[in-house]
């Protein structure tokens, strides 16, 4: 699936302001160590271009939400969040939801990517050394992701990740490939 990627601008009080530009540059820095990543892994991927990703936003969205649920329900720091019902397992399900994007595109598996990132900006990183002085710490910025394989078959997740970190820069190439490898920490192997 098309990278679900945006880019803020952090102002003195902390508040998001999208930057297009960042977020394009980030787009492309992405597709670009994604299709790199796959040729490693020995993947045989078909990459949706943009108007996919509008023909497929419903999708994309839906992700987006199941991704944060699964961040917030699983994982090793998931503690008083953990579902019950769930036992530990990676057991979620986009359902009958996917059906679309197999029998568009024919592949078996889908990735999704949805990433967010924030960038001091000048007036901020000026808060950040006068608040400092008062013993007051401020975030320059998070970066925050989560990838997800899904079979599209049945609709399940078979494999997830998250990153949730104040490095990393998306406007960089090399910064933005790093992120990618970060995110895909642990993907499964081909078999």
């Amino acid at each position: 699936m098309p990278v679900d990627v945006e880019l803020f601008s952090l102002s003195a009080g902390g508040v998001g302001e999208p930057r297009a530009d960042w977020t394009s540059s980030a787009q492309k820095h992405m597709k670009v160590a994604l299709a790199a990543t796959s040729n490693r892994l020995g993947l045989k991927h078909i990459d949706l271009d943009e108007k996919s990703a509008d023909e497929y936003s419903e999708s994309i969205a839906l992700h987006a939400a199941v991704a944060s649920s699964i961040a917030l329900h699983h994982g090793p720091s998931d503690g008083m969040w953990a579902l019950p019902t769930k036992a530990g397992k990676l057991d979620w399900s986009f359902g009958d939801a996917m059906q679309t994007l197999k029998q568009n595109t024919g592949a078996d598996y889908g990735l999704f990517v949805w990433v967010r990132d924030s960038y001091a900006s000048a007036e901020r990183k000026a808060a950040m050394v006068a608040l400092a002085l008062f013993g007051i710490g401020l975030t320059a910025g998070q970066q925050v992701g989560y990838a997800s394989l899904v079979n599209l078959h049945d609709g399940r997740v078979v494999w997830f990740n998250k990153l949730a970190r104040g490095t990393g820069d998306l406007r960089e190439a090399e910064a933005a490939a790093e992120s990618i490898s970060a995110l895909l920490d642990g993907f499964p192997r081909v078999k």
